[in-house]
């Protein structure tokens, strides 16, 4: 919706690049608005801005009144919608966040109202042709990481199951056993949870109980699958013996549990957390095919790769030192890198030469 940048609040998503006479963004779409950004857009004298209806933590956000509908800029007066995948996506985590608080005060998982807020969800994101669904971490604030995690490793294990050719019922309990996977954190301190900078030995120690208590959450609940049951379990395992908890290797994990896995990682890596900044999904990308292979699934990176690199001649993209470019060829070898034309000014890079750059953001 569009909005006067004097109702804005931190908290506030952008769902549209503010532009400069640069042509470049001042601030890009799916930034979650701090008062500096806030700043930024009244110094550069920017009127309107386009946000969504709901702040990063889920939350309903209601601009503030102002005048009369008649004596509002043009601009204002009519609102586009917001994507209904997205809301949803923003209800779902408000929800989790909700059962997170309940299991810290003892309460059992409630799978019933889980899967209503859920499956639906997680048809939607099969549905889609998969950037809405790699695009989550943008919605992902530190404060509530927790939350948008286990939501987003819900629908990217459900995404990515779909596409390595699982039917209906196992992509559905794949991504229910994703949602689910940090459940057992509701057990773990809260000092813990919500710490500010990295964790002691004792306390990562603490934390690689979590996987037990999330089995113990689901145990009894018949209609999660004996499979998502383990995937829960097993999904800090790798296939080289160092996960945990149990530290089993290659033909004792399920395969369930390395999608999950894989999912975690990207996410985890790709998304704004207490004491890590965020970095691009294709940096990302390339450090797991780079470094990941033999402690993961290679079929299930190779899975997530393809889709995140579905982009094809004419694409529109955005590096990492802010140029606008045009993808024009794209190397099966290499599909994080491909070739590319700098809008600006029709310079042709291959990337696969400019190690210092690297995709930040892909356009429809």
């Amino acid at each position: 919706m569009r909005v006067a940048t004097s109702q804005l609040e931190p908290g506030c998503l952008l769902t549209k690049d503010v532009m400069g006479r640069t042509n470049r963004p001042i601030v890009s779409k799916n930034t979650t608005l701090q008062p500096v950004h806030i700043d930024v857009l009244n110094k550069f004298n920017i009127d309107i801005v386009e946000v969504s209806n709901r702040r990063s933590d889920g939350s309903l956000f209601i601009a503030s009144e102002q005048e009369p509908q008649e004596n509002l800029h043009p601009e204002l007066r009519s609102e586009e919608p917001v994507l209904p995948f997205f809301e949803s996506y923003l209800t779902a985590v408000q929800e989790y966040k909700k059962w997170f608080v309940s299991w810290q005060g003892g309460s059992p998982l409630n799978i019933s109202a889980i899967r209503r807020v859920m499956v639906p969800l997680l048809e939607r994101a099969v549905e889609s042709a998969g950037r809405e669904v790699f695009s989550l971490h943008h919605y992902t604030s530190s404060n509530d990481y927790i939350y948008h995690h286990s939501v987003a490793m819900g629908l990217l294990s459900s995404y990515v199951a779909s596409k390595m050719g699982y039917n209906y019922g196992e992509w559905i309990q794949v991504g229910l056993a994703g949602l689910l996977a940090d459940s057992g954190m509701a057990k773990i301190s809260e000092h813990i949870t919500w710490k500010e900078s990295p964790l002691t030995e004792r306390e990562y120690e603490m934390v690689k109980n979590h996987p037990t208590y999330s089995y113990r959450n689901v145990e009894k609940i018949s209609s999660l699958s004996t499979h998502a049951k383990v995937a829960i379990l097993q999904h800090h395992e790798r296939l080289d013996g160092t996960g945990y908890p149990l530290g089993v290797s290659q033909n004792k994990i399920h395969p369930f549990s390395q999608i999950i896995a894989v999912c975690d990682m990207y996410h985890a890596m790709t998304s704004e957390r207490m004491y890590r900044r965020k970095q691009s999904p294709y940096k990302v990308l390339e450090e797991i095919l780079q470094e990941q292979f033999g402690r993961y699934d290679h079929k299930v990176i190779s899975a997530l790769v393809k889709e995140m690199t579905s982009y094809s001649t004419g694409t529109n993209i955005r590096l990492s030192d802010h140029r606008e470019a045009e993808v024009i060829f794209v190397e099966k070898a290499n599909p994080t890198r491909p070739l590319v034309r700098i809008v600006e000014d029709g310079q042709i890079l291959p990337l696969k030469e400019q190690l210092n750059l690297h995709i930040v953001e892909v356009y429809e």
